[in-house]
């Protein structure tokens, strides 16, 4: 019997090192730093990464650590977030600022320490500091393991397609004026493919991101929406798109001529060069659904061209053929492409059956009653404001909720977030103008470690229904359910897809509608759940989960880093 155990053993630990000798450790240092960018006819100082816009492409494998300095050589305090990460036992690395560490000051630096664990495909990293992810971000690709393959056929040439928005303004400026009259913030001056906007815009011919392809081949887009309040339509001219992904987790594949990607959200999409040697416009426009509100209506191109192409020439330069897109107000169109979404089949899929926690929260704007002036700029001498279950998430100031909760720090959060709205009303109808007013504050909800969470978010039509990306830090889930209207959990359950749900860490509660996820509390820590259109998450449409260590070191939360953020 001894003789086995120790056969046993080394075997195991034969297994280990050879997982571990796969894996590697990547070292980044990240300076953020101001940088000059002329975009739009003008030049303007922006924050970026090792002064790049878009930042730096991380390239890792399945199994790997990352160990990235950042350094904040920059005017404004900073965090970076490594978005869809699931940062198991390391919440202290997951940097949404006040939630998990205090900033980054300038002149300052902190190491942030990670491993990838079971996760392969397209995340990326952004800063979670304020609006400074407006030029801040990155993608983070995931390769798998080395010998294993990709679930569909091994593509020629891998391109990350990183969708923005872009001001001729200070971001910080644009958040200050909003936050200082209480309305809605300056809408955007052009979105933009990998940091260019395209020919369609002023000054923008000779900038426009070109890609290169030839005849026959297979692209593998790595699409992410990286705006900063804005959800996206995206297509390319006559070709069709195979999707084959989102947010790093795989999905029955399926063609479509039109991606809909919320903020926040990654896709990868199959294209294969099968049309006449040419030059083929990509495009992105706003899917906007939030009633009488000002968006961008603009559209942002990059150009897709064959190789065997005839030059255009110089003095009679043809424009590349431009797609049809959908209408910026086409939910069906958004709707369509959401329902095809499956996961593939996988013996890891284990879709919670049993739950423990059923939670019910809605989201959604609203407006806070003040004395007419200048910071009163809303509807009806109003500020613009927004919650879950009526509660408006207030960040701390003086140390993070992490912090606070791991060093026993009182005053800082209370654990009474309402598992359901405190008043039931008809979500989507008309709703009394005497729920309009949330209350503030910060208030978490706690989860035992390994506990089986059911939430359904209900979309409300305070002010304004509208479609809003929810994203849950630390984990990601399997969406059973969508629909419209209020839900109705006799007729609603019945039509969960519990068999093969598609796995996200980012999700569109519908317009007007709602989204039912579930999800295991593995993951030990506090970790933030908020709307990814930042100018609602300044609102306050956010909460947090505080999910209790389990019995083991390997199901409790690691100790901090010695050089943890002061605040």
């Amino acid at each position: 019997m001894q003789r086995k155990i120790h056969f046993l053993a080394n075997f195991v630990a034969l297994i280990l090192s050879l997982t571990l000798a796969n894996a590697e450790t990547h070292h980044h240092q990240f300076v953020v730093q101001t940088t000059p960018v002329k975009r739009l006819c003008r030049t303007r100082n922006i924050i970026t990464v090792n002064g790049q816009f878009p930042g730096p492409t991380l390239e890792v494998r399945d199994g790997d650590a990352l160990v990235i300095k950042v350094i904040n050589a920059a005017r404004y305090n900073v965090t970076i977030h490594w978005h869809g990460i699931r940062q198991m036992r390391t919440p202290w690395a997951d940097g949404p600022e006040y939630v998990t560490q205090c900033p980054i000051q300038p002149g300052a630096s902190y190491t942030y320490r990670f491993t990838i664990e079971n996760q392969e495909g397209t995340l990326w990293w952004h800063a979670h500091s304020r609006w400074l992810r407006a030029t801040v971000y990155g993608a983070l690709i995931i390769h798998p393991k080395l010998g294993v393959p990709y679930p569909f056929p091994n593509p020629n040439t891998q391109i990350p397609i990183l969708l923005g928005e872009w001001w001729d303004r200070d971001i910080i400026s644009v958040q200050r004026q909003a936050i200082f009259t209480g309305a809605a913030p300056n809408v955007s001056d052009a979105y933009t493919i990998n940091g260019q906007p395209g020919d369609l815009y002023r000054c923008s011919t000779k900038e426009t991101a070109k890609f290169s392809v030839k005849s026959g081949e297979t692209l593998l887009l790595r699409i992410i929406n990286a705006a900063l309040n804005q959800e996206l339509f995206f297509t390319v001219a006559n070709h069709m798109l195979t999707v084959v992904g989102n947010d790093a987790a795989y999905n029955r594949p399926f063609a479509t001529r039109v991606v809909m990607i919320g903020p926040g959200q990654t896709t990868n999409v199959l294209l294969t060069a099968d049309q006449p040697a040419g030059r083929y416009y990509m495009a992105a426009r706003a899917y906007a659904t939030a009633q009488n509100a000002a968006f961008d209506n603009t559209t942002t191109t990059a150009v897709l061209e064959y190789d065997s192409a005839p030059r255009p020439s110089t003095t009679g330069k043809q424009r590349p053929l431009l797609p049809a897109l959908p209408r910026f107000n086409d939910t069906n169109t958004a709707t369509a492409y959401t329902s095809q979404l499956r996961s593939l089949p996988s013996k890891n899929t284990k879709v919670p059956t049993q739950i423990d926690e059923k939670l019910f929260f809605t989201v959604g704007l609203g407006l806070v009653n003040c004395t007419p002036g200048p910071r009163c700029q809303g509807p009806n001498n109003t500020r613009f404001a927004a919650s879950m279950n009526n509660v408006s998430f207030v960040l701390p100031r003086s140390t993070s909720l992490l912090q606070a909760y791991y060093q026993n720090i009182p005053g800082v959060f209370t654990t009474d977030f309402p598992p359901v709205p405190p008043v039931a009303f008809d979500y989507t109808g008309n709703v009394s103008r005497g729920l309009w007013q949330p209350q503030r504050g910060t208030k978490l909800y706690k989860l035992k470690y390994g506990s089986n969470v059911q939430i359904v978010l209900q979309d409300t039509a305070i002010v304004s229904t509208e479609d809003h990306p929810l994203h849950l830090h630390g984990y990601h889930f399997y969406v059973v359910g969508q629909g419209f209207g209020n839900f109705n959990p006799s007729r609603d359950t019945a039509r969960f897809n519990l068999v093969d749900p598609p796995i996200r860490n980012t999700i569109n509660v519908p317009v007007g509608g709602w989204t039912v996820i579930r999800f295991v509390a593995d993951n030990p820590g506090v970790w933030l759940m908020h709307c990814h259109i930042d100018s609602h998450l300044r609102w306050g449409l956010a909460m947090s989960f505080l999910v209790e260590n389990g019995p083991g070191k390997m199901q409790s939360v690691e100790a901090p880093p010695p050089d943890l953020p002061p605040c």
